[in-house]
């Protein structure tokens, strides 16, 4: 038989209880993190849904505590000044917000200066906040578990590179594995006597001592911090890439290359104006690029791929039960969305439960976008009708969501496109599809009309009023309605019904089932 008419027919479907609802999560739901570098410090809020956390409020200061330490073995005085300012400030913020007490640690500046333990013990005293100063291993454990929140089940090598440091760590079917430290910080390469060919044969050292501690390593490379997202910046500025995403952005080692010879040719203050990257940062640039070359070189990654996450979201998944870490981070930040921002919270499952029959042979990966269409179509309710097509491509390409490539944001907004529009022609979605391929901008669409006709009949959880059937050896699609339901089929949802079935290629049937009786069939209505 080639229909079906529920796969999934438990009550809370394929998504299962809310995360945010268990006590474990709302414990996470406001969470602050402080981050003390070599170059910024940062302080983090996190709120929301605990494994797929919004930033509530992120707030960073360039203080430079690691600039001049190669000579001086101590902190910047400047930048101890403008750090504990800083951490100053973050605590009456984390005071106004409710996080609680700060998870505040410090890394490679701090904890190799001389007065390291002094600056820690000020900070203490001056605003409260316990800092730890991790080592060069944890340090890499605690960013590796920052790529796993965005990454469930990630395989790779992590790279996370500082101002005075890079460590590497190997992440593997949601573990981490080896992890190992090093010099290699643009602030210390600056810093380092010898000019470009002392520099160039410390990094090409420095980097194979790491590789023989890891071995081979093809897998993909996960890119994290500050120095990476600017390299990655100043790469879509010279592709002319569209999406301004820097999470999930993916370049292949040609494409870096490219780059990091186009990073050569071009001064700082070109380089800034292309990007938009900072003064402070675009000045590391060159340094960290170097030593980008020689990891990537050495280390052959199948695929180069930068991450948002780092340590501050390793530190929130220290905390978080095996329970949280195993979810979708996808699913969850849509679940949470569509109790916060809804008509109908709930309305999301009950409308996949009414098209799963379009998917009952789709591939996992896909299956996910689909849930997270059904999740997110009514988010954007509040926009004006003129504007809400775009408003919910936007949220979807745009958003702060983990999980998602920059191909799957596009799918995904193009599909809640459609759920308010049968037209893309003129909306921003134009600049982006090169991101998909023609079958898939087709298969958004047939999901997005699939939304706007489910959307039409009111669904409810207790009483299956109506369902699909997809026959698509026959090429058939029929609407099965309880006699109750028959009114809500008016003339706007019978054209819905037409412009699904026309998506799919197929023949349009209508089944409409009376209260049943001795003797009685039900009526069908066909369409050609």
């Amino acid at each position: 038989m080639d229909g079906v008419n529920d796969p999934e027919p438990h009550r809370d479907g394929p998504f299962g209880r809310p995360v945010f609802d268990s006590p474990e999560a709302r414990a996470l739901s406001r969470v602050g993190v402080v981050d003390v570098g070599s170059n910024s410090v940062r302080l983090v809020v996190f709120d929301g849904a605990a494994r797929s956390p919004a930033y509530f409020f992120n707030e960073k200061v360039m203080c430079g505590l690691g600039v001049g330490m190669a000579e001086t073995g101590r902190l910047n005085p400047e930048g101890r000044r403008r750090a504990l300012d800083a951490l100053r400030r973050f605590a009456h913020v984390a005071v106004g917000l409710g996080t609680g007490p700060l998870n505040a640690v410090a890394t490679a500046a701090v904890r190799e200066a001389a007065d390291g333990p002094d600056f820690v013990a000020e900070v203490l005293r001056e605003t409260g906040i316990r800092l730890y100063v991790i080592d060069g291993t944890e340090e890499a454990r605690l960013s590796a578990q920052g790529v796993l929140l965005g990454w469930p089940g990630a395989y790779g090598l992590v790279c996370d590179m500082g101002g005075s440091s890079m460590e590497l760590a190997e992440i593997n079917g949601g573990r981490v594995g080896r992890c190992v430290s090093s010099t290699l910080g643009p602030l210390k390469l600056r810093d380092l006597k010898g000019g470009k060919k002392a520099r160039r044969a410390v990094i090409r050292e420095t980097v194979e001592q790491l590789r023989d501690s890891l071995g081979e390593q093809k897998n993909r490379l996960f890119l994290v911090g500050g120095s990476w997202r600017a390299i990655a910046r100043i790469d879509m500025a010279r592709r002319g890439y569209p999406l301004h995403v820097l999470h999930e952005y993916r370049m292949s080692a040609a494409d870096l290359r490219a780059t990091i010879k186009h990073i050569a040719k071009h001064d700082a203050d070109a380089l800034r104006a292309q990007s938009g990257v900072s003064s402070a940062r675009v000045a590391l640039v060159p340094y960290a690029a170097e030593v980008l070359r020689e990891v990537v070189r050495l280390f052959h990654p199948h695929d180069i791929a930068i991450s948002s996450y780092g340590i501050r979201e390793g530190l929130l998944y220290e905390q978080m039960p095996e329970a949280l870490r195993i979810r979708d981070p996808l699913i969850e930040a849509c679940r949470f969305a569509e109790a916060k921002d809804a008509r109908l919270p709930g309305f999301g499952r009950i409308i996949y439960r009414f098209i799963a029959p379009l998917y009952k042979s789709v591939r996992p990966e896909r299956l996910r976008l689909v849930k997270a269409a059904c999740l997110l179509h009514d988010v954007s309710w509040r926009a004006h009708p003129d504007y809400r097509a775009e408003d919910c491509f936007d949220n979807a390409t745009r958003a702060n969501l983990g999980g998602l490539k920059h191909s799957e944001r596009v799918f995904l907004g193009l599909a809640l496109l459609h759920r308010y529009s049968n037209k893309r022609e003129g909306t921003r979605f134009e600049t982006l599809e090169a991101l998909i391929s023609e079958r898939d901008r087709i298969e958004a669409e047939i999901l997005g009309r699939a939304l706007r006709l489910a959307a039409m009949l009111w669904l409810t959880a207790d009483q299956e009023v109506a369902y699909l059937r997809w026959f698509p050896r026959r090429k058939v699609l029929a609407l099965n309605l309880a006699a109750e339901a028959a009114p809500l089929f008016g003339e706007v949802a019978q054209e819905r019904f037409r412009s699904l079935a026309g998506a799919l290629g197929a023949t349009p049937e209508v089944n409409t089932h009376r209260t049943p009786r001795a003797g009685q069939d039900a009526d069908t209505v066909k369409w050609s």
